[in-house]
């Protein structure tokens, strides 16, 4: 029987690999053979579950071939003491010769011989980032371009792993507020249900760890205490494009979680199905859940939150100054509230107040790499549906005062928006010559002082095309 044994698992780890083999198959025992089944032990449920679900037939086959008598394998999880220890062979234990009858004995379901289960392993502290105090549900502001993965967040905190929610994949643009929501489901969970083991990390953390547990043939570590947690949040997954080997670990993870029940939370900066570099499986299964996107902030959205920003901060800034951020900075809440906390800091540190010229004066920089280019196709187009005229109306010769008036205003904004000089403009109307151009921008200056109407007309037009 010993030698049986010893020969299947030559030919085990011959067809699998030296990798594979020492990751799961090492620390099989054989505890002999019942009848015509032979019984393997190994130490942790988790194992039990791999070896039998991915080599459980080839066990079989193999023992068959060695001795006909053998038509069942069944692998049980060992009792310490018959794990054989840190000190038995690492490539064949065998129980003791006549003890199959104390061994069915100690495996059978019976209360005061079983081991108790060990307790769930709460995950690595330095394998876990740590969550930044401020991003919670209370801080985050809530608007229509992310109200719904708000509400999904909030409903994985509250109930994790419900039908249809699991998992939960948040995705959206660079600083648009994934990071604080799924830091905000972290605290929400532990606050709600302290019980619950959460471990929050990046897909690079993720990686590295990965690569680490290979080098020192720890891997099955690193497995187990994955597979521990209760709720796995894996931040910027579109880091594990064109990983293969991770992203393999990642997969098998995701199902031995979603199978016993655990939440996943996942983020990315594009939906599953745009994420190239992804494999197919692995996208289908991020795809089964509940996903959510964040869009771009609204100027509306952006006002709420510097006015939550300088309320938490205690200090008082005019709306003319929240207004000038929010029209302005528009791609990144990040960078939004990095030019409120300098314009705030300048302020205390010289006793000032904070002014729209105080704004100007410190954020310079930021507001210039923010300006708004405009093209002027896009003026064109903005204008023209603004008064309901055509596209081609913007170059025609047409002379009517409801063509003209509006092409001066196309014209005027142009020169105020773009940097093209006064003949450029004017052949991008119909080849006209700059002086038709200074005439149009002088005479909607002139009515735009006389007009209080008009004057909004334009403003309004003018405010769309920068924001």
């Amino acid at each position: 029987m010993a030698a049986c044994w010893a020969r299947i698992r030559a030919r085990l780890r011959d067809e699998v690999g030296e990798v594979e083999y020492r990751s799961w198959l090492r620390q099989m025992t054989l505890a002999g053979i019942e009848g015509d089944e032979a019984v393997i032990l190994l130490p942790t449920r988790f194992l039990r579950d791999w070896v039998n679900s991915h080599y459980g037939d080839r066990l079989r086959a193999l023992w068959q071939g060695e001795d006909v008598m053998v038509r069942r394998v069944d692998i049980r999880v060992a009792q310490p003491a018959m794990a054989g220890g840190p000190e038995a062979p690492p490539d064949f234990a065998l129980a003791e010769p006549g003890g199959m009858q104390g061994l069915a004995e100690s495996l059978a379901p019976s209360p005061s011989l079983r081991m108790p289960e060990r307790p769930a392993a709460e995950p690595r502290s330095d394998w876990v980032v740590p969550l930044e105090a401020r991003f919670t549900f209370d801080t985050f502001v809530v608007g229509k371009p992310n109200e719904f993965a708000h509400a999904c967040a909030r409903r994985v905190a509250e109930r994790p792993a419900s039908p249809g929610f699991n998992p939960l994949f948040l995705y959206g643009g660079v600083g648009l507020g994934k990071t604080h929501l799924m830091h905000a489901v972290a605290w929400a969970i532990r606050e709600l249900q302290p019980a619950r083991t959460v471990a929050y990390m990046s897909a690079e953390k993720f990686m590295y760890r990965f690569i680490a547990a290979l080098r020192s043939q720890n891997t099955m570590e690193f497995k187990e205490t994955l597979r521990a947690v209760d709720v796995l949040m894996i931040d910027d997954l579109q880091f594990l494009i064109g990983k293969d080997n991770t992203q393999e670990e990642f997969f098998h993870t995701f199902n031995a979680l979603v199978d016993q029940g655990k939440q996943i939370v996942v983020s990315a900066d594009k939906s599953p199905s745009d994420l190239s570099g992804i494999e197919d499986r692995l996208r289908t299964r991020l795809g089964c859940g509940m996903v959510a996107d964040i869009h771009a902030t609204t100027y509306e959205l952006r006002i709420s939150i510097l006015q939550a920003k300088a309320a938490a901060a205690r200090v008082e800034v005019p709306a003319k100054v929240l207004e000038l951020l929010a029209s302005r900075i528009t791609g990144n809440v990040r960078e939004l509230e990095g030019a409120l906390n300098r314009l705030v800091a300048h302020a205390g540190l010289f006793g000032r107040p904070v002014t729209l010229d105080t704004a100007h004066e410190v954020l310079h920089d930021l507001l210039r790499a923010h300006e708004r280019r405009v093209s002027i196709e896009e003026i064109q187009r903005k204008v023209a549906e603004h008064y309901n005229l055509r596209l081609t109306d913007m170059v025609s010769a047409r002379r009517a005062r409801n063509v003209a008036r509006p092409r001066q205003v196309a014209m005027y904004l142009a020169k105020q928006l773009t940097q093209r000089s006064l003949p450029e403009i004017g052949r991008r109307f119909g080849n006209r010559d700059h002086t038709t151009v200074m005439h149009a921008v002088s005479r909607v200056a002139e009515l735009m002082q006389q007009d209080a109407g008009f004057a909004e007309d334009v403003a309004l037009l003018r405010k769309m095309l920068e924001t």
